[in-house]
């Protein structure tokens, strides 16, 4: 077993005392009594500060701070509650404080990624659904954090998870899944709907996802396939050190991911950080202060549990088995052909680098018994993997679509209650005439 970890602590730990005299020195090159504060040697030593605090700093979990959102050119409070809780996830409701009577709208569960960023990394996918869905959001919690005494967890158990806040919300919910719980969300499903569960969700919409990652492979899917899940057992795990409250536990720890990701674009990293340190010493506080938010989040990053993470790399990357048909939940199968409630919507980005073009498309091939008018598929030009489900074209063209295919599957529900409804009365008249 690696001890990355400890080394990781350790690195900081004697780091302390520079970053102490950088922020000293950061201060006193900020604070408006000093004459040097306003020239560019006083900026110049500001900013170079200021980067060498972000780099060697520990991101801790950011906060949605979602507390409005506007619903019909009116200003709504927005809190946010736990509704159902377990050790590893916490389900988290936007409650709109929206006066007098609601207007019925769609309920939308929202599976966050659980593959090292937490969950407020989808702050703007909720914030462009809240004005008119009722939003929910898995809320993963970092592995260091639970006790050895809560157990494991494994792919498995967020299958589990999942069917159990699908049970606590009720049929009328449409769940989305981005990137990596694609695969786990339409296993739960699948399991759901061989079993005749009445709480089967009205429709599942997988943004790009590893459904299929023989499509279109990117430089993750054959990194997996060439190293293979010994590799990853060998080289990805360690164990959390005391004194964090999940000591002792082994991990796929969130900074070897972060270091990954990074790896995979580091020229665009490098150059986002030298155009920040630029803004700063030119007193371009705005773009200056949009690299912070990005990079705030970005940066902050979670621990797997070394179970869920070779689970998912072996079924998901390694034996495809979800494709093949070999894939298993526990002792049963997990058979895509037994979806026959469930709408699926597809979303993909042009430019994803890390699910290829194809491989959410997939889902449609597999899950062979949903009907045709039950199905959508959308690819979105010119964005990558961020760009399915955040910015600018999120909001303008694939939102409003995953928007519009839930509220018509919504009114067709609607309208078959009603028909059904009025067959009841004709024949509770006729049984009474």
């Amino acid at each position: 077993m690696s001890f990355a970890y400890h080394a990781y602590e350790a690195v900081h730990t004697m780091v302390a005392p520079v970053r102490g005299m950088s922020d000293a020195l950061q201060l006193a090159f900020k604070n408006p009594a000093n004459p040097l504060t306003y020239t560019p040697l006083g900026r110049t030593v500001a900013a170079s500060c200021e980067l060498f605090e972000r780099m060697t700093r520990r991101y801790g979990k950011p906060a949605f701070d979602l507390n409005e959102t506007t619903i019909g050119g009116v200003k709504v409070a927005v809190e946010e509650r736990v509704v159902w809780e377990r050790p590893f996830c916490k389900l988290v409701y936007f409650d709109r404080k929206i006066a007098g009577r609601r207007k019925p709208q769609p309920k939308v569960l929202l599976v966050a990624p659980m593959s090292g960023h937490y969950a407020t990394l989808l702050r703007g996918t909720v914030e462009a659904f809240l004005p008119g869905h009722e939003v929910y959001i898995t809320d993963w919690t970092d592995a260091r954090l639970v006790p050895l005494a809560a157990g494991r967890f494994d792919l498995d158990d967020y299958i589990d998870y999942v069917v159990g806040m699908l049970q606590t919300l009720g049929p009328d919910t449409h769940v989305m899944a981005v990137c990596q719980p694609a695969v786990p969300v339409i296993a739960a499903i699948a399991r759901m709907e061989a079993e005749n569960d009445p709480n089967a969700p009205r429709s599942m919409t997988l943004m790009g996802g590893p459904i299929d990652t023989r499509r279109s492979p990117t430089a993750v899917n054959q990194l997996a396939m060439e190293r293979g899940t010994e590799w990853f057992r060998r080289n990805c795990l360690t164990m959390v050190p005391f004194p964090h409250m999940g000591a002792f536990r082994e991990v796929y720890p969130g900074f070897m991911q972060l270091s990954g990701f990074m790896a995979m674009n580091i020229d665009r990293h490098v150059s986002a950080h030298y155009e920040m340190y630029k803004h700063l010493i030119a007193g371009d506080g705005d773009s200056a202060e949009k690299h912070r938010d990005f990079y705030d989040e970005y940066l902050a990053v979670m621990d797997l549990t070394a179970e869920f993470y070779l689970q998912t790399v072996d079924t998901v990357f390694v034996q495809h088995a979800l494709p093949k048909g070999t894939m298993m939940h526990r002792d049963k199968p997990v058979d895509l052909k037994a979806i026959r409630r469930v709408a699926l919507m597809t979303v993909e980005g042009e430019n994803d680098d890390i699910s290829g073009v194809g491989q959410t498309q997939a889902a449609h091939d597999l899950c062979a018994n949903i009907p045709a008018d039950k199905r959508v598929h959308y690819l979105q030009k010119g964005v990558g993997h961020y760009g399915v489900f955040n910015g600018s074209r999120f909001r303008a063209e694939i939102a409003p679509r995953i928007s519009d295919f839930m509220v018509s599957l919504d009114m067709e529900a609607a309208k078959v209650r009603r028909d059904d409804s009025a067959a009841v009365a004709r024949k509770a008249l006729k049984i009474a005439n």
